[in-house]
């Protein structure tokens, strides 16, 4: 094999482990609205509506807006839309760990998706 093709491998590698990321980034943001509704007050009805409800609306934006990209959502979000949509998605994710008193969880999902974004735009991933 020579260096070029390695090197082609390894980015290949590369980018499908930023894409897979960005798959784990999405749970993680259900994840963490789920979290942070079932912490968000010591009545379990309300804590039931918030864990199950907050990540149920995140499900239905992205669904409406976002899902692969665009390409399989209702209302495709592109350009400055996406953009828009994807900071307020991963960070309500972030926002949300932090309102639950998850201080460094919530810096390191902030910092995994700005890597994950800035990757994406210089890799033109979706």
């Amino acid at each position: 094999m020579n260096d070029s093709h390695q090197e082609d491998e390894m980015l290949a590698i590369a980018k499908g482990a930023n894409m897979a990321l960005m798959f784990l980034l999405e749970l993680g943001v259900l994840a963490s609205t789920g979290y942070w509704g079932f912490t968000v007050s010591s009545n379990w009805a309300i804590k039931v509506l918030a864990g199950l409800g907050v990540p149920a609306l995140f499900i239905a934006a992205w669904a409406l807006f976002g899902a692969a990209g665009g390409e399989n959502a209702t209302f495709p979000a592109i350009g400055a839309a996406r953009v828009v949509l994807e900071i307020v998605w991963f960070g309500g994710g972030a926002l949300a760990l932090y309102a639950a008193g998850a201080v460094t969880p919530a810096a390191v999902f902030a910092a995994l998706f700005i890597l994950n974004a800035v990757l994406r735009i210089i890799w033109k991933q979706a």
